[in-house]
């Protein structure tokens, strides 16, 4: 059977102009910043003006931990949003842009698929309006004054040895994760180590997506803390002066991006921190926006529920105010029975064994979902490969678990296949079942917070630490930081910090070797296991294949 790519599909949209998109959410013209026909920034005076409408309702999309096979995270999020709108519903579309690094290297790109696309897809997938470009920047200007205060006589009194602060560029390169800097001579500056990060790593990155608007956006700014004196007292960012020239570099990129669907639907592209490393979700002021705009706002987290929707919980929705009325768990038969032993290459062939062996790790994320008093349903993303038995073994299974798994094939037949699945968020949306709550209080401890995700969320047996972490977290609940939130940085594929331990294994050790204090962002990230925050590209990087063809058309982006 011959499928067209994502990139031909996207090719074909019959897109309208982006004012007329942003007509249908009743954002005149005026407000509208342009990127060419197809992509506008929606401006600073129009969202101030929103203030006070009712919200509707907030829809997260989460998933299964993610396999080689794929869920389909991002597809099952456009096409709900579609499928909203197709049942009469005015709904937007919230998601994360994506990063150029993962996009050269494993991912090849992040709008969807199939017929459940937001476009202009080529341009989503690489510069796009130039918002990661202007927080690169920002946050190197942030380097780059601090070595240059060092350098005219560092009146802070920095200590070299303790900068916390990195540089950062938006691609996977393993050769930048460790270096020396400023070698040369006396007129370069003082020799230190020190690195880079991705740019979607970087703090500045995390505080973009959390703030409520400009003036909220310097405050945290200047928040980061970027290095300790000899005395070991904190040097911050408004210390070293940038904050207000960072903020003229975001002035734009803290404007929501509004784009469509290939149904024509509206959809907030905004922001992008990594889930394993910061808390992947895409910018407040976007989601704030949509939910003034629309009855319906579907929204995702990154990675499965194990890391995006705990975050999603725990640090947006407590940071903005949130109150989620459902979330959608997708699953595939496929990953089902990647969790139950099969090989990727054996995936086509049927094997309902294999899927009951693997559905405790959906049931696992269902429990944890419910476990902040949210509704849950299962969106099972259709393969052509599934078989009816295998289906209906997911369906089974998930009933079993107190929810309902419902077959969506929006990949192959946009709205029209998952019309099933938004008459169901619409009844439990409508249904007042929601009861939001967080995991954790704000006052409870610090290494509480990690100990009560560990064992809540991923069913460790214990957590460990050394004392010098166990002290750190201390002193800063000694510097007023202890009613923070905790950002967990693990690997996304297991509950477990082995990122092959799959499927839904309980009394695991969560080890957690490093915690890093974000206080612009306002949580502290608790780094357990191996967890890189400079990507590498694999062995054959997407990169080898992205190119333009003879008719000046990008080729290789999926």
């Amino acid at each position: 059977m011959a499928f067209k790519s994502d990139i031909e599909i996207a090719r074909e949209a019959r897109k309208k102009p982006i004012m007329e998109i942003g007509s249908k959410l009743g954002i005149p013209s005026e407000h509208l910043l342009p990127y060419g026909h197809d992509k506008a920034k929606v401006g600073q005076e129009f969202i101030r003006s929103l203030e006070g409408k009712p919200d509707g309702k907030l829809i997260l999309v989460t998933a299964i931990n993610p396999t080689p096979a794929g869920e389909g995270k991002t597809t099952t999020t456009v096409g709900l949003g579609d499928g909203l709108n197709r049942i009469g519903k005015k709904a937007v579309i919230c998601i994360r842009e994506a990063s150029l690094g993962p996009n050269f290297g494993m991912k090849g790109g992040a709008a969807g698929g199939g017929m459940a696309q937001v476009v202009p897809m080529e341009e989503m997938n690489l510069h796009f309006t130039g918002d990661f470009h202007a927080i690169t920047a920002a946050h190197n200007l942030l380097s780059c004054m601090i070595d240059n205060h060092i350098y005219w006589g560092n009146e802070l009194d920095i200590d070299e040895r303790r900068i916390a602060w990195r540089r950062v560029m938006d691609m996977n390169d393993r050769a930048l994760r460790d270096a020396v800097i400023s070698l040369g001579g006396v007129s370069n500056g003082f020799p230190r180590q020190t690195g880079f990060d991705i740019t979607v790593a970087s703090e500045v990155m995390a505080i973009l997506c959390l703030s409520k608007d400009l003036e909220d956006l310097q405050k945290r700014l200047g928040d980061i803390i970027v290095a300790y004196t000899r005395e070991k007292k904190p040097v911050y960012c408004r210390d070293i002066k940038a904050d207000g020239a960072m903020t003229v570099l975001l002035k734009d990129a803290m404007q929501p991006n509004l784009v469509q669907t290939l149904e024509n639907n509206p959809a907030f592209v905004h922001g992008g921190p990594f889930a394993n490393i910061a808390h992947g979700c895409n910018s407040v002021i976007a989601t704030r926006t949509a939910l003034k705009l629309g009855e319906y706002v579907v929204t995702e987290a990154g990675f499965g529920a194990d890391l995006g929707a705990e975050k999603f919980f725990d640090i947006k929705c407590r940071k903005a105010g949130l109150k989620p009325s459902a979330a959608v768990i997708v699953a595939t038969v496929r990953a089902m029975k990647m969790n139950g032993g099969v090989a990727k290459a054996d995936l086509g062939a049927e094997n309902v064994d294999a899927v009951k062996k693997g559905c405790p790790n959906l049931g696992r994320h269902i429990a944890n979902v419910k476990g902040f008093g949210v509704p849950v349903v299962v969106a099972i993303n259709h393969f052509y490969s599934d078989t009816d038995a295998e289906v209906a073994a997911v369906k089974a299974y998930v009933a079993e678990q107190g929810a309902e798994a419902i077959l969506c094939k929006h990949w192959a037949q946009g709205s029209a296949g998952i019309e099933d699945l938004a008459k169901k968020v619409v009844e439990l949306a409508e249904g007042g079942k929601s009861n939001f709550a967080p995991l954790y209080p704000d006052d409870m401890g610090l290494f509480a917070k990690i100990e009560t995700i560990a064992k809540r969320i991923y069913h460790a047996g214990e957590v460990i630490a050394d004392k010098s972490v166990r002290d750190q977290l201390k002193a800063w609940e000694a510097a007023g930081y202890g009613n923070l939130p905790v950002c967990m940085a693990k690997t996304q594929y297991s509950f477990s910090t082995d990122p092959n331990l799959r499927g839904a294994p309980e009394g695991h050790t969560i080890p957690v070797r490093e915690v890093r204090l974000s206080a612009g962002a306002g949580f502290v990230v608790a780094i357990c296991g191996e967890i890189m925050t400079m990507p590498g590209l694999p062995r054959v990087p997407a990169a080898e294949t992205i190119r333009l063809n003879e008719a000046g058309q990008v080729e290789g982006l999926f």
